[in-house]
């Protein structure tokens, strides 16, 4: 059955605390970034492990990210909600559930388990079933990501601080691989609607911003190209 938001009535809208729009935002990250897996994959030659590597490390990040993701939710957002909402408690149900139940994470531990044979051998045989692992979690991508966006967000803006919802991006932050700062931010910037431009206004200092045209984006840039294997 699909979701249903919350029922609208004829009092005012609540009063946002927050501005939440950020869970959207790194959505469209694992959307694209879990979109774009399987052609990158399929793409490595047979016995490229150079690029196999790389295709690997970027997996690696997107799966870390996830799981940092989904676990500061597990561990914050819904006792919040919880507590805060209790009329929001069928669509928390409904997202632990999807958690537990590995709509999502079975296919990620899956995706972790297979990504190292394929690294090391880069063969056709061994890409199935990190193939099949991304499948798995780009379908069920599809069925969480937007319930939530729908009938989570609106509730974490009515009873949730901005300074409690920062502590969800500093955890993110805080779980990126080492070595994928830029990486991990050019994935993000790629794909906003934009191209990132009035994300990095919104969530950027100005020196970061200068450091990110200055040094970042050339970085990502090489990145994008041993990806994609050119």
């Amino acid at each position: 059955m699909a979701a249903r938001a919350l029922p609208s009535s004829n009092a005012e809208p609540p009063t946002k605390l927050c501005d939440a729009s950020g869970m959207a935002e790194i959505h469209r990250m694992f959307r694209s970034g879990f979109g774009e897996a399987p052609a990158l994959v399929v793409g490595v030659a047979a016995g490229d492990t150079v690029h196999a590597a790389a295709v690997a490390a970027q997996l690696d990040l997107l799966s870390a990210s996830l799981h940092a993701h989904h676990e500061g939710e597990d561990q914050r957002l819904w006792s919040m909600l919880s507590e805060r909402s209790p009329a929001c408690g069928s669509h928390v149900t409904r997202m632990q559930e999807q958690h537990a139940q590995m709509l999502v994470h079975l296919h990620l531990h899956e995706l972790d388990a297979a990504l190292p044979t394929w690294r090391a051998s880069a063969q056709p045989s061994d890409r199935v079933a990190v193939v099949e692992a991304l499948a798995g979690v780009n379908e069920a991508l599809a069925v969480h990501l937007p319930d939530e966006e729908r009938t989570i967000v609106p509730v974490m803006e009515a009873v949730i601080t901005e300074e409690e919802v920062q502590w969800f991006a500093a955890h993110g932050r805080k779980h990126t691989p080492k070595g994928q700062t830029w990486n991990s931010l050019g994935a993000i910037l790629r794909a906003q609607p934009d191209g990132g431009e009035a994300w990095q206004r919104k969530h950027l200092p100005a020196p970061v911003r200068l450091l990110w045209r200055v040094v970042g984006a050339r970085r990502y840039a090489r990145t994008r190209a041993v990806l994609e294997g050119r």
